[in-house]
């Protein structure tokens, strides 16, 4: 090998390679998501979407205090800390997670069962564990790269919008609001996470590292649609799991159908 297969690549390299992960490995492309925007999933499989990503979503403030507790300089917690914030929002309103809770009691389901995670598959629950144990436990670059699925985020959500409006009726900008505001939230982050990650993978070593963290978090959102497309579109729902019917709001329990009159 030649010795400049050992030098680090140029900033402009290292940013298209980072790009050409999300455009071969970002969870758009996966089937259960085509099936999603293009109207086909039953209501229970927009349901049982629903139930899982709030495990990823109520996830997402976890793993950025995890973040911040390890973080010693003060400019960086203080860009850093507005994630938990566009999440958590405020004591009384506001922040994703409340607007995903609105979308649960869009669909039929009781946002504190949602709440509650116990409908969430045990695929799920590991996979979004696992990330939040990367963030914990490795070293910062490798971090913030994981976090910069965000890239590929805001076409994502433009498509889920344009899908969801045109084939469900349960979507409308209230239901909506969760993808809506991270249109306008997520660029603010992608650019402080992308600049921090290329400037700081400054040997081949580093963006190795920053490349197999972005990697790693394509699998697990990869692996979050597997579990779904496994256990609600093939009907192989694994013990513990969410199952049509439980959760749901009053008016979303279908009606019992009327009995057969007597034959005379």
């Amino acid at each position: 090998m030649k010795l400049a297969d050992h030098r680090a690549q140029s900033r402009a390299e290292f940013h298209e390679r980072l790009r050409r992960i999300g455009a071969e490995r970002y969870h758009d492309r996966h089937p259960f998501h085509k099936r999603l925007h293009g109207g086909k999933c039953t209501p229970d499989e927009v349901r049982a979407w629903v139930i899982n990503r709030w495990q990823y979503q109520s996830r997402i403030p976890m793993k950025d205090a995890a973040f911040l507790s390890r973080v010693e300089d003060p400019q960086l917690r203080r860009i850093w800390r507005s994630r938990i914030e566009d999440h958590d929002g405020g004591v009384d309103q506001g922040g994703g997670i409340r607007r995903w809770l609105a979308l649960a009691g869009a669909v039929g389901l009781d946002p504190d069962y949602v709440a509650s995670g116990v409908g969430v598959m045990p695929a799920t629950r590991f996979a979004v564990d696992a990330y939040v144990r990367f963030v914990r436990d490795m070293p910062l670059l490798d971090a913030v790269a994981a976090s910069l699925t965000e890239m590929f985020a805001p076409k994502i959500h433009a498509e889920r919008i344009e899908g969801l409006l045109k084939h469900y009726d349960f979507a409308d900008d209230a239901s909506l609001a969760y993808f809506r505001n991270r249109l306008s939230e997520a660029p603010k982050d992608v650019e402080f996470g992308l600049n921090y990650v290329l400037d700081h993978a400054d040997t081949l070593e580093r963006q190795d590292a920053a490349a197999a963290a972005l990697v790693f978090k394509t699998d697990v959102l990869w692996a979050q649609l597997d579990a779904l497309w496994h256990g609600y579109v093939e009907g192989n729902i694994p013990p513990g799991a969410w199952r049509p019917g439980e959760g749901l709001l009053a008016s979303a329990i279908p009606e019992p159908a009327p009995e057969a009159a007597p034959v005379p």
